[in-house]
């Protein structure tokens, strides 16, 4: 779990030590990375999850539940920039997405940059996260007000199966599977077969954030999820990126029955014709790259036979709030 710490730091000036405070995150059981805080904002516990805000050194400001880190001002457009573009570039006319999670606003807002986009519903299931990034999190208050976006509060589940209406994209910004965390059985091959598969319109893309995707850290739950919606879907595939302030490569993974399968220039002719701005990350190529895993995490995921289950499954190291 992470949490903050008073720690010795040693300085280059001629005191050659002063104190800093430091938030602290165990990674695994024999690793922990830390970086220095210029303050904690704001801390607060809502009926699902432990929320805070940092101000850190390294990385700006830092919003952290339930111990993980999920967004940092400095990197974070390198995460919602890869959970985002593939799946509507890989679209032939996106007009109509649903989110699961995301209450930062921030995978709304990069939505909300394509010109095809009329409506984006973003579902999260705990209001006071969404507060209180509207409140904190300046980068995405134009978001939060743009008339194409509804919030709705509810499970994710619960909410697509209420509905009728089917989507071009769905989008899976939940949080990490943790052990007693409130999102874990939103990774089932029931939930993706049952729930969000039926909810797709002809040719519609889903994706989902898949957890670490590092070199030794992609059989946490990056494999499982990618074999998992092999079982559901006709085309999948996985990419990842490194992202500093999570001290690890990071995965997502794009499904389908329709292929998936843009070259280079297409993708960088639709970004210029679809996307107001600039990325800062994400073009053709970088795709092509990040699609592209190293042959240990490929053959890992050739070979994984895991497939998620509420009865069968696999978390991230760490605790949520009701475990």
């Amino acid at each position: 779990m992470g949490e903050v710490a008073l720690s010795n730091g040693q300085s280059h000036s001629m005191n050659g030590y002063r104190k800093s405070c430091w938030y602290e995150e165990e990674i695994e059981d024999n690793l922990r990375w830390c970086f220095a805080l210029n303050s904690i904002l704001h801390t607060g516990t809502s009926q699902y999850q432990d929320i805070a805000l940092l101000d850190t050194k390294p990385f700006g400001k830092a919003l952290v539940i339930d111990g993980k880190l999920q967004s940092a001002e400095t990197d974070e457009f390198i995460y919602h920039e890869c959970l985002v573009h593939p799946p509507l570039l890989h679209h032939p006319n996106p007009k109509n997405v649903f989110i699961m999670g995301g209450g930062e606003g921030s995978t709304a807002r990069e939505l909300l940059r394509h010109n095809t986009i009329d409506k984006v519903i973003m579902c999260d299931i705990d209001e006071e996260v969404v507060d209180f990034c509207k409140s904190y999190l300046v980068a995405n208050r134009e978001a939060f007000h743009d008339p194409r976006l509804k919030v709705i509060i509810n499970d994710a589940r619960a909410e697509l199966e209420s509905r009728e209406e089917r989507y071009d994209v769905i989008i899976g910004d939940l949080a990490d599977p943790i052990d007693g965390g409130p999102c874990y059985k939103l990774y089932t091959k029931s939930f993706y077969d049952c729930t969000v598969k039926p909810r797709l319109k002809q040719g519609g893309i889903f994706v989902t954030q898949a957890g670490p995707a590092g070199i030794f850290s992609h059989t946490e739950v990056f494999s499982s999820i990618y074999n998992t919606l092999r079982q559901v879907f006709k085309y999948v595939v996985p990419y990842s990126a490194h992202i500093p302030s999570y001290a690890d490569i990071w995965g997502w993974v794009m499904a389908s029955d329709s292929p998936i399968d843009l070259s280079v220039e297409e993708l960088d002719n639709r970004m210029r014709q679809r996307i107001k701005g600039e990325n800062r990350y994400l073009d053709g190529r970088t795709f092509s790259s990040a699609s592209t895993l190293s042959k240990v995490v490929r053959k890992s995921l050739d070979n994984e036979t895991h497939v998620y289950t509420e009865e069968a499954a696999r978390f991230i190291h760490g605790h949520g709030k009701q475990a």
